[in-house]
């Protein structure tokens, strides 16, 4: 495959993943509450799908943004997090994804979380890889694109800040 055909722009719903998982008594605090960490390994987990769905390629985590955990999880419960590529960059992609937490017995789902990845597109000797831009095609995927880039700004603004607060 020649690189002009794999650096086609693909649409964003071509990186939509969603996975599931049920809360087991392993993944629990002593309280029967999901562990923060484990919740944050699936959604690295979610957010590589949409990644390598987005890029066809390996790809790496270089960071996840601000998370919060609005409502607990319990064991038995089902979780589920729906993944997408926001925007691209030249090797890097933000992608969000949305957890939620599912009542099978009562059919309802409520918000957990949300997260901003970025993931950076590498070959097999972890060089860096060009990534196709993302087309938004959706109102909602749009806004998303434009906040992408203003997220970005404000991680490179806080990343030179700290740059500085380093220096002697």
């Amino acid at each position: 495959m020649s690189k002009d055909l794999e650096l086609t722009p693909r649409p964003v719903k071509d990186s939509q993943s969603e996975m599931a998982e049920i809360v087991l008594p392993n993944d629990a605090n002593p309280l029967n509450a999901l562990l923060g960490g484990r919740l944050m390994h699936w959604i690295d987990l979610a957010g590589a799908l949409a990644a390598h769905r987005h890029s066809r390629n390996y790809v790496v985590t270089a960071s996840i943004d601000h998370l919060d955990f609005l409502v607990p999880v319990h064991v038995g419960d089902l979780v589920i997090l729906q993944s997408s590529v926001n925007r691209v960059f030249h090797t890097s992609m933000e992608v969000g994804v949305k957890v939620s937490v599912e009542s099978y017995i009562e059919a309802t789902r409520k918000h957990v979380s949300s997260a901003f990845l970025t993931f950076v597109a590498i070959d097999r000797h972890g060089r860096r890889q060009p990534v196709p831009p993302v087309i938004p095609e959706t109102e909602e995927e749009k806004r998303r694109y434009e906040d992408a880039g203003r997220r970005r700004q404000m991680r490179e603004s806080e990343r030179r800040r700290r740059a500085g607060r380093n220096s002697c």
